[in-house]
């Protein structure tokens, strides 16, 4: 049997998943986790095989966490469990070292798939992602909100986190939020990076 842990802050998610997994033969949910502070605290206690990890938690973004997971445990094999249909999104998730990346309406097949072929090792995506992936890969086009676009712009013009946070009527939270995004959509790791794409796709002016 193989061991898998769920870090996903939807209650009913969680519940019907591991539901699934139990009934499969094939694995069993060893623990659950609603936010990234708890599965700090619990993984070294009793690591699985298999993390599956959603990237919109409370406390953090998903993505970043795979990075950091992969190094604190290089055994650890994780599996995006997803909402997320986005390239940039999937193409960072798998750079930062998940082995599979499944959306949360895939077929209960398909997430058994994804663990029996991640838990040998091999990458794993669902059909949707897959074929997202190839279409994309040349010429991945990003949607982005009016709302990032206008964070987008204020980065650019050199706002700080909380002078933008003035500006859209948010917590600073939020806006640091936002800067998470826009960078996981650009594909990129620091914020002069995200302004020289922005500026290459005419998505802001660039005053400096």
């Amino acid at each position: 049997m193989i061991n898998v842990a769920i870090l996903d802050d939807h209650k009913m998610v969680v519940k019907s998943l591991s539901k699934l997994i139990n009934e499969s033969q094939i694995a069993k949910v060893t623990d659950v986790y609603y936010n990234i502070k708890s599965c700090r605290k619990g993984l070294p206690k009793a690591l699985p095989d298999i993390l599956l990890l959603d990237i919109g938690l409370p406390d953090g973004d998903g993505v970043e966490y795979c990075a950091e997971l992969k190094k604190e445990y290089p055994e650890l094999k994780i599996i995006m469990l997803t909402s997320y249909k986005e390239f940039n999104v999937a193409k960072r998730a798998l750079h930062n070292g998940a082995l599979g990346y499944v959306l949360k309406n895939a077929e209960p097949e398909e997430i058994f798939a994804g663990i029996e072929t991640v838990n040998k090792g091999e990458k794993f995506l669902c059909e949707e992602i897959d074929i997202l992936l190839k279409e994309k890969e040349k010429d991945a086009i990003v949607w982005f909100s009016p709302r990032e676009k206008e964070v987008l712009q204020f980065i650019a013009d050199g706002l700080t986190t909380k002078e933008i946070a003035e500006r859209i009527y948010r917590d600073d939270e939020t806006v640091k939020t936002y800067r998470k995004i826009l960078l996981v959509k650009f594909d990129v790791g620091n914020t002069a990076q995200m302004i020289k794409k922005a500026c290459e796709q005419n998505l802001v002016r660039y005053s400096h």
